[in-house]
Parts: C-alpha cells; sequence; structure tokens
C-alpha cells in the first residue's frame, strides 16, 4: 500500500539501543495509521497494573499514510501512551513539520520502551540513528533546546519538552517549533523516559502516491472547498482567538470558573485585538492552506517577550482570560509562552489555576497554603507564579502539577465541584452552550475533550450529511443529538488515524477520494464510516482493559448547573438520558462500559472473547 514508509524506530532507552520494526499490515488494514494504529499496538503491550510513567509503558509517535503528502493539513502526528494524568488512554495530536520530516527520514513512526540511566535526545537522519547524550540540555526550556538542536543544521526538525516533562507535571506537552503536543501528558512520559528530545532530519521529499494525477485533481478540490468555507476563513483572518467574541455571545467561553455565563472584556481579549496591537504575521503548518497560528510580539512592558513567538489561541485566552477575569490580552499571551516554554498544557494549567482564585474567594484556600500568593479575580500575578511552581513542583505546584483531583483532594473539594472527567480537566467549550458537548465530554477516549466530537462547531453550521451527521439545534438533547455525537466521534477518530487537522473539512467523499490516491485501495464513505467506529471502539477496549467503567462517564455538576445571565442562560442538557441513549446505540454494556459481543464481532472479532 502507498503512503507509507514502511518501517518504524524502534528504541529501547534502557540499553540504549535502535532497531527497525516492519509495519503490521493487519494493523494498517484495520486502523490505517495514526493514533488507531497506536491503539492497536499498545493495547496487547500495556494493561492496568502499568506505570505511566514507569519502563514498562510505551511512547509511540505515529503519522499516517497522508502524512507528508501535500494534501491540506497533512503535515500532522500522534503521540500516543498509557496517560499518566489519568491512567488510561494518552493522545495528542500535533501540528508544525515534525511528522512530515519524519517519513522524509523513513519512518512512519518512533516506539520508546524503558528508560534511560541519565538524559538522551534521538538523532534521526536519513543516513543515520543515533542517541546522544543531553546532560547540556536537561534544564533548558523548549525553546532554547530547539535553538541548540537546530544550529548545525537549521532544517532538522525537533520535538522535545520542556522542565514540566523532566520534573513529570501530569500534563507535560512535547513541543515542536510554535506547535505542542498537548493534552493527557505525553510529556511526562517523555520526561520519563530521560529523552530530552527528538530530532529529525529528512532527504527524501515526497512520499510515494498510488495515482498522482488523480492526487492532484484531488488536492485542488479540497483546497477549492475548504478556502471557500466561512470556519476556514475565520481561522485564516482570526486564528482560534476569533471565536471568544462570537462564543461570549452563545455562552460558550466559561467565565469566572464556570459560575458567570458572560465576560464583559471579551472583545480585549478577542482575535481583532490580537490583530490590532500584537500581532506579527500568521503561521503555517506542513501543506496547510489556512494559517491559524498567530506570531506575536511585546517588545516591552512588564509582560515582554523574547522576540516574535506563538500567541495564544482561544483555549489558553479563555483559560487565562475569562476564566480568571482577567481582560489583559498581553498578560495571556506571556502566560501562553511561559507555557509552551516550559512545556505546559495550558488548560489544564489553567483550570487548576482558576481552581485556586475560585477556592480562594470561597475561603477554602488561603494565602499561607497558596505560598503567600492572593489569587484575585482579575489579577494575573498569582497566575504566572503559580505557572512557574508547577512546572518546577515548587511549594504549592508540587500538587497543582499533579491535576484538579489532586487539588480538590488537598483542599477537600466536592467531587462535583472538581471540573475533570475520567481524571482530565475539562475543557472550553461550554456544555450549557451546546447540549453534545456533555456526551462529547464523558465518553471522549482520552478524558474530557473538546477534539474527538467538535460537535460545538454545530453553531457555525458545521455538518457532514454524506455521513449522516447533520448538526441539529445546540440545545437539542434527543437521539438525534446523541447520533450526530456519535457519528461525529467515529469520523474524528478516523481523521486521527489517517491524519488530517480538523480545521479542514472538506466533504468527506473527496477525503475518501485523497486517501484512495495515495494508497491504491479502492475506499468507499461506508469505509469511514466503518473504520472510525472500529478505531473509537479500540480505544474504548483500551481504557476498559486499564480499569475504567460505565460508572467513569459522569460529568461534574458544577458545568452543567443552569446559569443566570449569558448567552446560555437557564439552559442545560439532560445528560444521563443521553448518555443511556448513548450507550443503546453503541451497544456498550450500561454496567461495565465494555462494548458489547455483537459489536465486538462486527468491528474486532479477535477482541470478542477477551474480557
Amino acid at each position: 500500500m502507498k503512503g507509507y514508509c514502511g518501517n518504524l524506530l524502534k528504541i529501547n532507552c534502557t540499553d540504549l539501543t535502535l532497531s527497525e520494526e516492519p509495519l503490521d499490515t493487519d494493523l494498517i488494514h484495520q486502523f490505517l495509521g495514526g493514533a488507531g494504529y497506536a491503539a492497536g499496538y499498545l493495547y496487547d503491550r500495556i494493561d492496568e497494573k502499568t506505570d505511566p510513567l514507569g519502563p514498562e509503558n510505551t511512547l509511540f509517535f505515529m503519522t499516517g499514510p497522508l502524512t507528508g503528502t501535500p494534501a491540506p493539513t497533512a503535515g500532522r502526528w500522534v503521540v500516543c501512551a498509557k496517560s499518566p494524568a489519568t491512567g488510561i488512554w494518552g493522545e495528542s495530536n500535533c501540528g508544525g513539520h515534525f511528522g512530515a520530516e519524519l517519513k522524509f527520514s523513513g519512518f512512519d513512526g518512533i516506539i520508546l520502551e524503558g528508560k534511560a540511566d541519565h538524559p538522551v535526545y534521538i538523532d534521526i537522519g536519513w543516513d543515520h540513528r543515533e542517541i546522544r547524550d543531553a546532560e547540556s540540555l536537561w534544564g533548558l526550556g523548549i525553546m532554547e533546546t530547539h535553538r541548540r538542536l537546530k544550529k548545525s543544521d537549521p532544517l532538522a526538525r525537533v520535538a522535545c519538552i520542556g522542565p514540566a516533562g523532566e520534573n513529570l507535571v501530569k500534563y507535560a506537552i512535547i513541543g515542536s517549533e510554535n506547535r505542542a503536543a498537548g493534552r493527557t501528558g505525553m510529556g511526562a512520559v517523555m520526561g520519563s523516559k530521560n529523552v530530552k528530545a527528538i530530532v529529525v532530519r529528512g532527504k527524501k521529499r515526497t512520499i510515494p502516491l498510488a495515482d498522482p494525477i488523480a492526487f492532484k485533481t484531488c488536492v485542488k478540490a479540497i483546497r477549492d472547498e475548504v478556502m471557500d468555507n466561512i470556519l476556514t476563513q475565520m481561522f485564516r483572518g482570526l486564528g482560534t482567538s476569533g471565536g471568544v467574541d462570537f462564543y461570549n455571545t452563545t455562552g460558550e467561553i466559561p467565565v469566572k470558573f464556570w459560575t458567570k455565563g458572560e465576560f464583559d472584556g471579551s472583545y480585549f481579549i478577542s482575535g481583532a485585538t490580537m490583530g490590532e496591537t500584537i500581532l506579527v504575521r500568521r503561521h503555517h503548518c506542513f501543506a496547510c492552506p489556512i494559517g491559524c497560528g498567530r506570531i506575536v510580539s511585546i517588545p516591552e512592558g512588564p509582560y515582554a517577550l523574547p522576540g516574535e513567538v506563538e500567541g495564544p489561541e482561544y483555549e489558553t485566552i479563555a483559560g487565562f482570560g475569562s476564566q480568571i477575569c482577567n481582560n489583559d490580552l498581553k498578560s495571556i499571551s506571556y502566560i501562553n509562552y511561559l507555557c509552551n516554554d516550559l512545556g505546559i498544557d495550558t488548560i489544564s494549567s489553567s483550570v487548576v489555576i482558576s481552581m485556586l482564585y475560585y477556592l480562594y474567594e470561597q475561603g477554602m484556600a488561603t494565602d499561607s497554603e497558596l505560598d503567600g500568593l492572593s489569587p484575585r479575580w482579575g489579577t494575573v500575578e498569582a497566575a504566572i507564579d503559580l505557572v512557574k511552581k508547577i512546572a518546577f513542583r515548587r511549594g504549592i505546584g508540587d500538587t497543582l502539577a499533579e491535576g484538579a483531583d489532586a487539588v480538590g483532594k488537598l483542599f477537600n473539594v466536592d467531587p462535583d465541584h472538581i471540573p475533570t472527567v475520567d481524571g482530565l480537566e475539562v475543557t472550553y467549550h461550554d456544555i450549557r452552550s451546546c447540549f453534545g458537548m456533555a456526551l462529547a465530554y464523558a465518553t471522549s477516549p482520552r478524558g474530557c475533550d473538546h477534539t474527538t466530537c467538535d460537535i460545538y462547531q454545530t453553531a457555525l453550521g458545521q455538518s457532514f450529511p454524506e455521513l449522516d451527521i447533520i448538526s441539529p439545534d445546540r440545545y437539542d438533547d434527543s437521539d438525534a443529538m446523541v447520533a450526530a455525537c456519535m457519528r461525529l466521534q467515529d469520523y474524528r477518530a478516523f481523521y486521527s488515524s489517517v491524519i488530517l487537522c480538523l480545521f479542514c473539512n472538506p466533504s468527506p467523499s473527496l477525503v475518501v477520494q485523497l486517501l484512495t490516491s495515495v494508497t491504491g485501495e479502492d475506499f468507499i464513505l461506508e469505509d469511514v464510516k466503518i473504520m472510525g467506529e472500529r478505531i473509537f471502539t479500540m480505544k474504548r477496549l483500551f481504557n476498559v482493559k486499564m480499569g475504567l467503567t460505565a460508572a467513569w462517564d459522569r460529568l461534574p455538576e458544577m458545568v452543567v448547573t443552569p446559569l443566570m445571565e449569558g448567552g446560555s442562560a437557564g439552559k442545560s442538557p439532560d445528560w444521563r438520558k443521553m448518555l443511556a441513549a448513548y450507550y443503546r446505540l453503541r451497544s456498550w454494556d450500561p454496567k461495565t462500559g465494555r462494548p458489547l459481543t455483537g459489536k465486538l464481532k462486527d468491528l474486532l472479532p479477535e477482541y470478542e472473547e477477551i474480557e
């Protein structure tokens, strides 16, 4: 099958050896690549007893069949393992150029096993594969690590961790040149293996295509369709921060730790304001016509940045803006820089920090318990200090580095007031603004997540009628919304394996044609549905093996309690009713949460008898 290099690079960090492993053709035919392949591969190698931060955990960097081709947004890659944040499926998806360069170096993926006894980095080129000493890099931020590793070859691509990954912060990221593999703590897993970085530099700049002429025709059609899309135009013009004002109108952006329905200062932290004040230029990932990335500059003042750096995305603006009632975009951009350089996920970190703001206001946490800090709404000094404390696990930062559940335990918080699902912090597309997000959050394979089911885009008209994904009214909690969420989850599971960016949404029939022209296999729309459901189900089986049950699929009451004001005032879904319907439509056991035998017989018969 075309579109693949055919090889994985396996690295035993314990004995510092490298070996090549051929792709498993059965896994390719079942799961394509990306996160699907990783789930099938890791299922047999990890169990409930595996310590996510122990040498027995496996960290899998993987690309898809489209990665490295000129297909729009086909530069993405995933990294997967058992998550230290949740103890279940860990997956993070990243853009930039690293994935394409990995394939140009001759590999579809990299497998890290064991643990080195000292800091190392992996150097992969077309004609060499080496494990090198990284003592001089240990302790450096992500930006300086990139600078040093690219000094001898500016065209090399780097994926590395910062101090947070070294210190095993449970939500540490892997940074790659203005992009990040952000959620579920894959940076901590990398740090636990004493691997500071992976450097890739390819030689062959093309990926073999089965039908280059058909591919070229399909790419043009996809570009034309994508660039005509209203969402694409918003992301191109304003980045993800373009959603701030709109989401404030609809009640989707959370405010004051999910207790308010609107934020008066939304304009001051919006994409429009960014464009008028600190924006330097757009940033494009490999083969991306959209360019949603924002490069910003703040040359002076209390929030001065070290040159031109990546600007904050919507989630970061919500987390360090409206969530702590902060309307200063420069301060948010500075915190964003700190998180990116230290190697911290901005969603999880902003959740635990805004949680302290709330607990402080309620009198449940005092200055003395917070190392003398006074986190008051509308101020940022405490947030800046807390980010640094988290990265180095200093003082209260040591607890915050464990996540919101640990913070809740320390301060005796009612579980219904701890914003986590399956141990992962709640993201910033408010359930009360789009009822489908209740299912998206409760049933995502990696814990609370908005990317495995971006049904919130229904407010902007997103739908895929070819796959029977018709977005109902956003306040619908009927079976129609449940079915739409389920099908969208399957399609996004397919996306995570092929791999394409969620901002690139051509007609699914065009994606099928694209995949056929690359691989030479005759794919049809029905294959997309089946493969997507199979991949989603495989991740669920992994979680059940890790100990997940139906009881885990719950939501904290704080994120569904109706608000008094804002665009979603008085709204709240009957999420338990929705969940029951979801289990029925998914054919999952309502007690164990495991896919039923009949469903497995259709999708994954080899797992039918495994309990």
